[in-house]
């Protein structure tokens, strides 16, 4: 069986589209690669708690929940099943104190939220599974690693973090100008 030139593109394109279609399972209208983006805005939400806007930009305006997202499809991949579990779990802990989804609490009740977390006294089922102060701590980490972290790996957006704390822009390694 001989393969013509417009039969193998036809059968690239219908590959790619294909491929294309089923990957990762997402909608290819979201912008995340790992979060739903019910999952992103409680991850948000929570990064947002941990480094909040004052006089600076916060958490949510340096990217960070994009940051955490573009990880945990690459070195952060072991971390995959503490997210899924932890998010959903941080949303039985909020409906079980306050009645409500943890981003439509007001910011004291999301405070008082991830405080149990953090003293592994949260409520809910998923809590069993998963330990809510190892996730608390996950995420605490990835937070300040995407604020801080160099823009580059998605987070620290318009390099605010960086500029808050004085701190010029690196030169990228081989660039200088020879004098």
């Amino acid at each position: 069986m001989t393969l013509r030139r417009r039969n193998f593109l036809k059968i690239g394109v219908s590959a790619a589209v294909a491929g294309s279609a089923i990957s990762c399972g997402r909608s290819s209208h979201s912008p995340w690669r790992f979060f739903t983006a019910e999952e992103a805005r409680t991850v948000e939400a929570m990064c947002e708690r941990i480094i909040p806007a004052d006089q600076d930009p916060g958490a949510a305006q340096a990217g960070v929940v994009n940051f955490i997202d573009r990880q945990l499809v690459g070195h952060y991949a072991e971390f995959q099943k503490i997210y899924r579990l932890g998010v959903a779990g941080v949303d039985q802990t909020s409906l079980a104190l306050f009645s409500a989804r943890f981003v439509d609490l007001a910011p004291q009740q999301q405070t008082g939220v991830l405080a149990k977390l953090e003293k592994n006294k949260a409520k809910g089922e998923i809590w069993k599974e998963t330990s809510a102060k190892e996730f608390f701590n996950l995420v605490l980490a990835h937070t300040m690693q995407g604020f801080y972290g160099d823009p580059r790996h998605g987070g620290n957006r318009d390099r605010v973090s960086w500029k808050m704390l004085g701190v010029p822009y690196p030169p990228v390694r081989g660039r200088r100008k020879m004098v």
